[in-house]
Parts: C-alpha cells; structure tokens; sequence
C-alpha cells in the first residue's frame, strides 16, 4: 500500500467530492456573472419593443413570449445565485403580476455595476451599505413624482383602468393594446365586486379558440366551456341548473352482493326495476323545476334516455375547479349523488347554448342580470402560441386591475420616471461622504438601464436619447419619457402612457434586495451530489 496523503484544511473537515468556493473572483464573481448572463437574457425583451424568446422546455412545449416571468420559469435556472434573481422576479409576478422583467433587468444592472465597484476596491459591505441607502432614497422620490389626484380612483370608471392597464398590456402585445384594454377592462368591471380591494383575479376565464383574428375577441357574462351538451337538447333559456359532483348513473351498491336469479321473468324485473329507480330519480329532478342537469362525473346511458324523454338539457364538466366555477356563476349547490335537490340548491342562467365557434362546439352559460361573478373573455387567433401570449396579456391586463384597486396612484411611464430617479440619486450621492457615495451613484446610473434598453429595443440610438432625457429633466420638465414610435422625448401626459406606482415600488424594491443578497455571499460550500440508483425517467420525459 503506497503512501497516502492526509487531507488538510477544509479538505479534512468535509466528505470527499465536495466543491468549495471562496474569495472575490471565486465566489462573488461568479456569481455576479451567471445573474448578468440572467437579466441579459430577459433585458432584450423589456418593454413595449421587447423581441419574443423562443423557449422549449424539458416536455418539448414550445413557448414564444417576451413575458419574464414565463421565460425564467421555463429556463430550469440551476445556479444557485442566479435562481435568487428568478425567484425575486417569481415574487414580483405573484404580488403584482407585472413588472418581472424589471425585477430581473435590474437586479443584473446592480450586480454588473458592483462588480465595476469591486475591482476599484470597495468592499462587498459598502456596497451593499450604499445600495441600501439608494433603495431608500429612491422610495422617497417615488411619492414624490406620483401624478396628483391620482391615489382615489373609481375602479369601475372603464376610461380611468384602461389609461393605467395600457402600459402593463402594451409590454406584452404592443399594437394590440387599444383593442385588448377595454375588453380586459369590461370583464374586470364585470365581476368587481362591492368593495373593489375585495377583486377575485380568478373570475375572469380566458377561453382561447383557434381561428378568427384578435377583432372577433369578445367578451360573455357568465362561462364558456370548452365541450358539447351530451344530449340532444342543445339550447334552455332562464334555466334552473342541478349540478351533481358525482356523476349522473345508477349506483353500485355500498356492499357487494350477489343476486341469484331462476327464471327468465326476474331477469325481466331485475332490469325493470333498476330502470323504474333511475326514471324515478330523474323525475324527482325534473319535478324540482331543473332544466338543466350538470355532472361531474360520467353520465349513464339509460340516465340519459330518462333525461331525453324529461326534456333535460345534461352537461359533463370533469375538471374539478371549472365545476367549482360553474357552481360561482349560477349559484348552484353542488350535490354529490343523483337525488332530488331543494329549490335552494339550484343554480340559474339566463340562457344555456351549445355554439359552433371556428369548428368547435362550446357550451356558453349567459348570465346577464347582476349577480353574475364570472366573466369570460373569448380571445381568437390563427396558432395557438399566439393565443397563449394573448392569454398572457390579458393575465397580466386582470392583475394590473387587481392592484390598482388596492392602490390606485401612478407614475408617469415610458422611463420617465426612471431618468428622474437616476438623476435626483446622483445630487443625492454627491451629498454623501465616505465609500457609499460611489455605490449610490452606481445604483443611480443602473436606472439608465430602462430608458437604454427601451430605446435598443426599439432600434433608437440610446446614449442621445438618454443625455436628450436628462437636458429636458434638468430643465425641470420631469414628466419627459421615450415616445418610442417617433423616437424623441415627449411628455407623458400627452401621450397618455402611466405605470402602476405599486408595481414600480415592489420590482426596485425586490430587485435591490436580490441583489444585496448575492453580494453578501463570500463562500459557496457544494456537498457531493447524492448519488443513489439512477430514477427511471418519468413516462413522457425525455433524456436531457
């Protein structure tokens, strides 16, 4: 047996196989670079000429968006540095459902910055020290540059939510926002409910039907559901609606049992006895005043002949949660067996139709006199990626509304906001002494990622738009932003163009935090992956 050497140091203390990491270059840089490589994969599609990304995820699916939040989901991030930008970014889409993409643009702008700030010397610590301060300050000028008169809002007013969804609609589908914004609008206003903070972002369904252009999207006060009556009654008007969990059969028996029969004649009876049981449960339904039976489950064929012959208009919804929905539109009770339901049980529709829409059949459920607390906007085009970045417009249009209604107050859009910031953060800084003055002026100068990228995006030359941005905003004119389709500066109030205060507040705030988390990290300390007997793949999954 040859000489072995001890290990020693750190190597002595952890299993072998184990990675570790320590030291600037080691450590904080590499960590600073994979969340770089994050936020510029993200940055090019920021705003209203974001490009689209092209993601296939481990299922094959195949995603065309320039929605962040949908990107980074589907990326499978595995460092661990830059999983803490992806997550900032998840907290952003989760509270406000917009804004994503900045969380992620500009936490990768800090970091960049405090790595310039790290090779001229500064310490993690005061950079962190710094970025605080810049995050505080910047908060203070927020409330300042919000637009006057507008923190009280009537959240049912359809021209005051579509001037603050557009922006939030026009990232995702630019071109398209004035004809999606008011149907957004129109649903949201639909389902508000008295108290508007109260705003359920669950009562507003997207149907996606192929076919058609975006001008044939509408909107319907009730459900559309995405199958055919099973019967052969197609259409109810002011309906009362059963709605049975369990499935519309006869039933098994709870114990098992076995029936001996002699002769031909109890055969006869047995059958006619288990017909005679399920017409009466039928009649029991019908004599309640039900027109239409719902099911949750299959529905028997002799059900269905007693159904025909009562005149009873039967639909099968499986998905558990659309049930539930349908139960919320029509104010039904959902019953779990085939029993004669109280009148307090019933749902009602106005009217209850199958419809042929671009060669498939769907079941729309009106339900037009107040009361109603779901609303369905039908959206229609030619392949289905662009239907599901549709959905993702009117995802992100349904959650704008949900927060203006708990704060309505904003802030003039297309950068404007983000030039005055970076610049009142540089006086700020120059009034600072000690090392913090350089953090807070790189944390200023990665505000002029937004105007820089928006102007990229749109094939403008971003350095003279950003110095044309801060003469006007030194001249005091505060509310200039980019008019991207003419490439000059304008105000913003003429151009109509706002952004959420809300929406603002949380993305700096979370990116900031994400950032200084990733600088406080001096050591990555990796244990020996587990290596246990290889899992057999998951059917449907493939290799990689």
């Amino acid at each position: 047996m040859g000489f072995q050497m001890q290990p020693y140091g750190i190597q002595s203390m952890l299993k072998e196989g184990h990675k570790h990491l320590s030291g600037l270059d080691e450590a904080v840089l590499k960590n600073i670079d994979a969340c770089k490589q994050l936020s510029q994969i993200t940055r090019t599609s920021l705003g209203p000429n974001g490009m689209n990304k092209m993601v296939i995820n481990h299922l094959d699916k195949l995603f065309v968006t320039n929605d962040a939040a949908t990107i980074v989901n589907e990326l499978e991030v595995q460092h661990p540095a830059a999983k803490i930008c992806v997550l900032a970014g998840k907290a952003q889409q989760e509270e406000i459902g917009d804004g994503a993409n900045l969380t992620i643009s500009f936490a990768g702008e800090l970091l960049q910055n405090a790595e310039e700030l790290i090779r001229m010397g500064l310490h993690p610590s005061e950079i962190i020290r710094g970025y605080s301060k810049g995050i505080n300050k910047t908060i203070e000028i927020l409330d300042e540059l919000v637009e006057q008169g507008s923190d009280t809002m009537d959240a049912r007013n359809k021209n005051e939510v579509v001037s603050r969804m557009k922006s939030a609609v026009a990232s995702k589908q630019f071109g398209q926002e004035d004809i999606l914004c008011p149907l957004i609008a129109d649903a949201c206003i639909q389902v508000c409910p008295k108290n508007p903070a109260n705003f359920n972002v669950d009562n507003v369904r997207v149907a996606k039907l192929l076919g058609g252009g975006l001008h044939n999207c509408s909107i319907i006060r009730g459900m559309v559901l995405k199958n055919d009556a099973v019967g052969s009654i197609k259409k109810m008007e002011k309906a009362k609606i059963a709605v049975f969990a369990g499935g519309v059969d006869t039933s098994a028996t709870e114990t098992k049992g076995t029936v001996l029969i002699h002769n031909a004649e109890q055969l006869e009876n047995y059958a006619k006895t288990e017909e005679a049981k399920v017409e009466e449960l039928i009649k029991d339904v019908a004599d309640s005043g039900a027109k239409v039976i719902v099911s949750g489950g299959a529905v028997g064929e002799m059900a269905l002949h007693f159904c025909e012959r009562y005149k009873l208009m039967v639909l099968k919804i499986s998905s558990k949660f659309e049930l539930r929905r349908f139960c919320r539109t029509t104010g039904a009770v959902a019953l779990l067996k085939l029993s004669q339901p109280n009148p307090d049980e019933l749902g009602y529709a106005d009217s209850v139709s199958v419809q042929e829409v671009g060669g498939v059949r769907v079941t729309i459920v009106k339900n037009e006199e107040g009361g109603n607390s779901v609303s369905t906007v039908v959206l229609r085009g030619s392949t289905d990626s662009i239907l599901d970045d549709l959905e993702r417009a009117v995802d992100d249009g349904v959650n704008t509304y949900k927060a203006m209604c708990r704060d309505s107050r904003i802030v003039p859009g297309a950068a404007a906001t983000e030039i005055e910031l970076a610049r009142r953060l540089k006086e700020f800084s120059f009034k600072e002494t000690g090392l913090d003055q350089y953090a807070i002026a790189k944390f200023a100068e990665s505000f002029e990622m937004v105007p820089k990228t928006l102007a990229e995006n749109a094939g403008l030359n971003a350095i003279e738009i950003i110095s044309s941005l801060y003469a006007e905003h030194a001249a005091g004119n505060t509310k200039v932003g980019i008019d991207l389709e003419e490439g000059i500066c304008k105000d913003m109030p003429t151009m109509n163009i706002w952004d959420l205060y809300v929406t603002k507040f949380f993305a700096l705030k979370y990116a900031a935090d994400a950032a200084c988390t990733v600088l406080r990290v001096d050591q990555i300390i990796m244990a020996k992956p587990a290596g246990g007997p290889k899992r057999d793949q998951p059917a449907g999954m493939d290799e990689d």
